[in-house]
């Protein structure tokens, strides 16, 4: 009888990488096929902490499977990223439930929202309660923007979490002003590690037709490698560009359809290529990858192990062009608000979730966390748009189609 083995096991019967790191494990092989030499996983080290990370990271946001879970630490992947909020707060359960059994041998990572002293330090125990664990091996202050958002306040209640001994860490995750953030942070003294956006859409100025010559150039390797310079364990998020390059896996037609199968497989190879883009930066400690699947995982192996080149070049050229008028890339170039509030690069983001990750929830979720006046706002009753993304964005479209989907 022919044997019968799914993609998953097609692809894991291919993850034979070449040699990049010191940890080794082996994936499961297609009946019938020789085992595979086992693959090896990348390590570099976080900052000063002396943690030593896998450069690929688990980005848990939008798993709901605790099954891949387990089997990236059962690989070995040793990075897990959560935040207080995910999935309605039930993402962190999820995360300690399916990482049970390795915590002594894994580094998590959660985050607060909260602006205040007691309210960060509430939410610290209840992640801390919900995760199972006595400690969290690095903690954010989340999506701090602006270096007057990390206050004092929050700055001590860092570090009586550290002198309790429930975090080991402190870290800021920052998803706009990105460059300016890693300068006042490396400055200030106070933070272990940094997360923050970047991904190969943030350098390409001149990527769409609609593109302004006059964009702002901001070199966020060059703040990358100045702030690990300074001490800053450095990960990075958003690497697939809004999650724009990401297939989605649900759909099993495209074998009848060559033109739709060639289309894919270009995407999958876009994805890893963005991954590594991101990791060919050496002050890039880790790069946090959201994973929903199975597939996804065994994909994005290939990018620790695999050098880019220049096909990788020629992918994410291809995906720039089509993202170009789409992703934003949070540069705060437009001021952040337009004249009737609307927090423009928040809600193109919310956007990203919906039509990048497929996330539809986590989109409409935190788009109505902006309050009734924001979800009131409908672009399409404006004459014009006072907003110009400098890089070609149609923020107008872009908006009347998240107020569409979420409001």
């Amino acid at each position: 009888m022919k044997p019968n083995f799914s993609r998953r096991d097609f692809l894991a019967a291919g993850l034979a990488l070449p040699a990049a790191g010191v940890r080794t494990s082996s994936l499961p092989f297609a009946i019938g096929q020789a085992k595979p030499e086992p693959a090896r996983l990348d390590y570099r080290m976080l900052g000063k902490t002396g943690l030593k990370v896998t450069s690929l990271a688990f980005g848990c946001m939008t798993t709901s499977d605790p099954s891949v879970i387990e089997r990236a630490a059962d690989f070995g992947i040793n990075h897990f990223d959560t935040a207080r909020g995910y999935q309605g707060g039930n993402n962190e359960r999820m995360v300690g439930a399916a990482l049970k059994r390795f915590r002594p041998k894994v580094i998590i990572s959660s985050k607060s929202p909260a602006r205040t002293k007691p309210e960060v330090l509430a939410d610290l125990d209840t992640s801390l309660r919900e995760l199972g664990t006595d400690y969290l091996d690095i903690w954010y202050l989340h999506m701090k923007n602006a270096p007057e958002q990390v206050t004092d306040d929050l700055l001590e209640a860092q570090r009586l979490a550290k002198q309790s001994g429930k975090i080991r860490f402190a870290g800021v995750s920052t998803h706009f002003n990105m460059d300016k953030m890693l300068a006042h942070l490396a400055k200030l003294g106070q933070t272990d590690v940094v997360l923050t956006t970047y991904n190969f859409a943030m350098l390409s100025v001149d990527a769409g037709a609609n593109a302004n010559p006059d964009a702002p150039k901001t070199d966020m390797t060059a703040a990358i490698q100045a702030a690990r310079k300074a001490g800053l364990g450095i990960v990075v998020m958003k690497v697939l560009a809004g999650g724009v390059g990401r297939v989605q896996r649900g759909d099993r037609l495209y074998g009848a359809n060559p033109q739709a199968l060639s289309k894919r497989l270009s995407q999958e190879g876009a994805a890893v290529a963005a991954i590594k883009w991101a990791l060919k930066n050496p002050s890039v400690d880790t790069a946090i990858v959201c994973m929903t699947s199975h597939d996804e995982f065994e994909e994005n192996l290939r990018a620790m192990a695999d050098t880019f080149t220049e096909k990788d070049e020629q992918l994410l050229t291809a995906r720039l062009k089509d993202i170009g008028p789409l992703y934003c890339r949070m540069c705060g170039a437009c001021g952040g608000v337009c004249e009737r509030g609307v927090p423009v690069a928040a809600v193109l983001r919310f956007l990203t979730y919906a039509e990048g990750y497929g996330q539809f929830a986590l989109g409409r979720e935190n788009f109505l966390q902006l309050g009734p006046q924001v979800a009131a706002v409908r672009c399409a009753d404006c004459e014009r748009c006072t907003v110009a993304c400098p890089y070609g964005v149609q923020v107008a479209a872009r908006l009347r189609r998240a107020q569409e989907l979420f409001a």
